[in-house]
């Protein structure tokens, strides 16, 4: 499990296409050292087993179902992800349960400074188009994942989310990175895909001894 906390950023340095699984290859001087065969890591919100470590850096294999649902295969050598370790149990939950399951991608439509003339100490809003499909699991403060990001949503306009970013978060993850048309991995609150579930076999009523028994 993971918490959108980003730890670090990497950079893409390959992404070879096979008969098989796609490999990916990262350069990740600040976490590979901390890394051992067959870990997981989070890759821009994609949860991924670690291979061929060294030093600085790592690889991992897509699957079809990966390269299908997330942006990973459209990446390209130079481009910049986010990367998490798995939260060790019984660590702080800082941010909120992430599992790098991606559930889809959303098209940024703008990320905007508040203040213009602030540039380096201003927050920023985020907007997306995200489909129906997965806006139905998205509420007004409710938490979302976007590009492996724990983030807060500040509102939800039929199809279009905006995100309230914080100067630190822009800096320091891949989102000053990007521009309008960018694709972005989306992992929706997966509470609200369990009350979703229960709900449609009966009354559910979301307690503490319901999320202790799953995990939480």
């Amino acid at each position: 499990m993971f918490t959108g906390l980003i730890e670090a950023t990497g950079t893409v340095l390959s992404l070879t296409p096979s008969a098989g699984a796609t490999r990916i290859v990262v350069s990740a001087p600040k976490l590979a050292s901390r890394l051992k065969t067959g870990d997981s890591i989070s890759v821009s919100g994609v949860c991924l087993t670690a291979l061929d470590i060294t030093h600085t850096q790592f690889a991992a294999d897509l699957a079809a179902e990966t390269i299908a649902r997330t942006t990973l295969s459209k990446l390209r050598p130079g481009s910049v992800v986010n990367l998490e370790l798995p939260t060790p149990s019984g660590s702080p939950l800082g941010g909120h349960v992430v599992q790098g399951h991606v559930d889809g991608t959303a098209t940024l439509l703008g990320i905007d400074p508040i203040h213009p003339d602030a540039r380096e100490t201003t927050d920023w809003r985020m907007r997306f188009a995200l489909s129906s499909e997965l806006t139905k699991y998205v509420v007004m403060q409710g938490s979302i994942t976007v590009e492996g990001i724990s983030l807060t949503v500040a509102s939800v306009l039929g199809d279009v989310v905006s995100i309230a970013v914080i100067p630190h978060t822009y800096a320091v993850t891949s989102l000053h990175t990007l521009a309008p048309g960018s694709l972005l991995n989306i992992e929706v609150d997966v509470l609200g895909k369990y009350a979703e579930k229960k709900e449609a076999a009966g009354h559910f009523e979301l307690t503490e001894s319901y999320l202790l028994a799953n995990g939480y």
